[in-house]
């Protein structure tokens, strides 16, 4: 008799929608829930942001634009 496969959770991803003070949006940008650990004190829209940043930092590395400055990120 076959065994059945068990399936792995796969990562999981909290989404966010990005708003910016140049009035362009980013919609469902996916951040790892393991960066989400409020458990030391840390505020949750903080640890969001900052991981939002680094992002952008990367995407701004490869494609040679800059995103502007986050006005507000609120949950998708």
């Amino acid at each position: 008799m076959a065994r059945k496969k068990l399936k792995g959770k796969g990562p999981s991803f909290r989404s966010f929608n990005v708003f910016y003070v140049d009035g362009t949006i980013s919609s469902n940008r996916r951040v790892d829930s393991s960066l989400l650990d409020v458990s030391f004190g840390d505020d949750l829209e903080d640890l969001v942001k900052s991981a939002i940043l680094e992002q952008d930092r990367q995407i701004a590395e490869r494609s040679g634009q800059s995103r502007g400055e986050i006005k507000s990120i609120k949950p998708a």
